[in-house]
């Protein structure tokens, strides 16, 4: 009798233990997952301030001379393009420096140069492509053209993405996913439409809506082909591959190629030159390169923890930051005028960022757990 005790007893002692484990694993999971959230989130805010950083760089110096008055001799196409995938370019690779600066100090630069011969770090560079070089530039060729409106616009990544993964990784795309997604582009919709409230379209603003609409397939691009390798690579060495791709592929492809398209391949490598040199301008991208990388490292970060659909959705609030830190910075602080949004836009841009949670978890969910 006391031997069959003895075995009741340990057997509901281990039972008792496997559920503490169980129940410490799942804690753990949950943790694990709202820490990736709250990275995901980070990620958006440092975005917000990377673009006003940015566009405050593309407003001093040489580019003052540039954007000014008498337009420096410049053509149409030169202020428009070229000189907009100049900023990402200056952007990008200061952002790559940071990136492999700090990859440096926690000697990791190893790691940086095996990655790259590996299937994931291949994955990493075409995504550089696509998110840089085509997505970057597009955003700020946008910005130039449209303002801070287009931010929310090119937010629309996540529910691309999402649409993107069914595509070509037959993802599911649920009805509250499809209803996160119709919520999305009834924002931008109601967004792009404040530009036209009171007065006559204009086409440079709506080419700056339908290029921000460009870069948003890109990042959505991005976020399905990098989703896959920055749950493999470390994402700081993830950031660097990034970076340093996307700059480099900047400067000696995408620069030269408008330049040529320009009708001379001299003025972007003498513009080139021109703007690293000129260091009123070069101090905010500096800073806006290092924004990008605490940005980046962040959404790499986040996506390896929750996932690439929700890491984008989190990083997709800077829908929101976007606007906000381009009014503070630029307009409130540096009174520049031109980046007040009007309340619709506000509206609109937290509506985006309800949909793009929508996209990534459901509400009912975290009620029942709480209800729990």
């Amino acid at each position: 009798m006391p031997e069959a005790i003895l075995k009741e007893t340990a057997e509901v002692e281990f039972l008792e233990k496997e559920v503490k484990i169980t129940t410490l694993k799942e804690q753990s999971k949950k943790d694990f997952l709202k820490k990736g959230i709250k990275i995901g989130l980070f990620s958006g805010m440092t975005y917000g301030i990377y673009t006003a950083f940015l566009t405050l760089g593309m407003t001093k110096g040489i580019w003052a001379d540039w954007y000014g008055p008498n337009l420096a001799g410049l053509s149409t196409f030169v202020i428009v393009y070229l000189l907009a995938a100049l900023g990402n370019a200056i952007n990008d690779t200061c952002s790559a420096f940071w990136a492999l600066g700090n990859a440096g100090y926690q000697g990791k630069l190893g790691d940086f140069g095996r990655t790259l011969n590996t299937k994931p770090g291949r994955m990493l560079m075409l995504a550089a492509m696509l998110g840089g070089p085509i997505a970057g530039t597009a955003y700020v060729i946008a910005l130039q053209m449209a303002g801070s409106i287009i931010v929310p616009i090119s937010a629309l990544c996540p529910a691309i993405a999402a649409i993107l993964g069914k595509i070509f990784y037959k993802q599911e795309i649920n009805k509250r996913m499809a209803f996160g997604i119709l919520i999305c582009v009834s924002a931008s919709f109601l967004i792009g439409s404040t530009s036209f409230i009171g007065e006559e379209i204009s086409t440079e603003v709506l080419l700056g809506i339908l290029i921000a609409i460009i870069a948003a397939f890109g990042w959505g691009f991005e976020g399905c082909v990098a989703g896959y390798a920055s749950a493999m690579v470390d994402p700081q060495i993830g950031i660097c591959v990034r970076q340093l791709t996307s700059g480099l592929t900047n400067i000696f492809i995408v620069l030269p190629i408008l330049g040529f398209l320009s009708g001379d391949v001299t003025t972007a490598i003498t513009l080139t030159m021109k703007a690293f040199s000129s260091s009123p301008a070069m101090f905010w991208f500096i800073l806006s390169g290092l924004a990008t990388f605490v940005s980046f490292t962040a959404w790499y970060t986040g996506n390896s923890m929750c996932g690439a659909g929700l890491g984008t959705a989190c990083n997709g609030t800077y829908s929101f930051f976007g606007p906000f830190f381009c009014w503070l910075f630029l307009g409130v602080i540096v009174g520049i005028d031109g980046w007040a949004l009007p309340m619709v836009a506000w509206i609109g841009a937290i509506i985006m960022v309800i949909g793009i949670l929508i996209i990534a978890v459901n509400p009912l969910e975290f009620l029942k757990k709480r209800e729990e």
